[in-house]
């Protein structure tokens, strides 16, 4: 269906968001009261998703994301089933927040763990929660021990701007292969604190200058937001087959291929869990737009 109305042949990664619940509450979370929700992949609808994408699209990853992936009770069959049986690059993104024991036992299976941090020590667990910054390191660490290769996330506000650096640096010395920078969206939980967004136009001009200047090992990568020209308005297909890098699925069904679609309610296609296929359900509200690339901003 997709293929049909856009041209599109191959999506590379799928974006699985296996649930909305997760044990933390971020002040700045784009799921806000979503994450409540009882909104879940069952373990079948799981792999059937996984499966479709791969025989109809050529989907060679998957990235497991909630909510807290780690709080879903199928995540080790899920990540089993997308190595074993579907021979997916299969990376988990995370609190990483007491997940040693489970973990261990997933580890042979997963390519990569990406584990969201917030800044160091106290701010970041004044943004996630309590006790988080220290434990996300741990299981970094574990692994490392493991042989799990291993990234980190952060969400760029007005709280931990000026500890990008800082944190990509002690990232570094644990042996991290890259940090992600995003930019923070006033939607879900973060529309209720406003003041994490960044007013000042010149921060991230400032944050890209050092970025360059700082000679760092680990790669750091910026989304479009930050990117020096930001994000276009609408990244429409020229027509034709063509690839993009991703698609998104959150817990409902609802399939995204949009870098500003955070948020919003609209979308384009959906998963038919109960008939396992994509159905289109276009509105008059929808924009056709793809995803774009990161912008890498420093790195080996």
């Amino acid at each position: 269906m997709i293929g049909e109305v856009t041209g599109i042949r191959r999506i590379r990664m799928l974006y699985l968001q296996l649930l909305y619940r997760c044990n933390f509450e971020c002040l700045h979370c784009f799921h806000g009261e979503r994450l409540q929700h009882a909104d879940a992949f069952a373990l079948d609808e799981a792999i059937s998703l996984m499966t479709l994408m791969r025989d109809d699209y050529g989907t060679e990853a998957v990235t497991l994301l909630g909510g807290e992936p780690f709080v879903y009770k199928h995540l080790g069959d899920v990540v089993r089933y997308a190595k074993q049986e579907l021979g997916q690059q299969v990376e988990i993104c995370t609190n990483g927040y007491r997940i040693e024991r489970r973990l261990t036992e997933i580890a042979p299976h997963v390519d990569l763990l990406r584990v969201s941090l917030e800044g160091i020590g106290s701010t970041n667990d004044h943004i996630r929660r309590k006790g988080s910054y220290q434990s996300a390191l741990d299981a970094l660490e574990l692994a490392q021990t493991l042989g799990v290769r291993t990234g980190a996330t952060m969400t760029v506000t007005s709280r931990n701007i000026t500890e990008v650096l800082p944190l990509a640096r002690t990232l570094q010395g644990l042996g991290v292969e890259q940090l992600k920078l995003h930019c923070l969206r006033p939607v879900g939980n973060a529309a209720a604190h406003p003041e994490l967004l960044i007013t000042d136009t010149a921060a991230y001009a400032r944050l890209r200058d050092h970025l360059q200047s700082a000679e760092l090992a680990i790669e750091v990568v910026v989304d479009e937001d930050l990117s020096e020209h930001g994000a276009p308005e609408i990244c429409a297909p020229e027509g034709g087959p063509r690839e993009i890098e991703r698609i998104e699925a959150d817990p409902r069904g609802a399939l995204t291929m949009s870098c500003k679609a955070v948020g919003k309610d609209s979308h384009a296609f959906w998963y038919d869990k109960d008939a396992d296929r994509i159905l289109h359900r276009p509105s008059s509200t929808d924009e056709l737009t793809l995803a774009v690339p990161d912008v890498v901003y420093a790195h080996v």
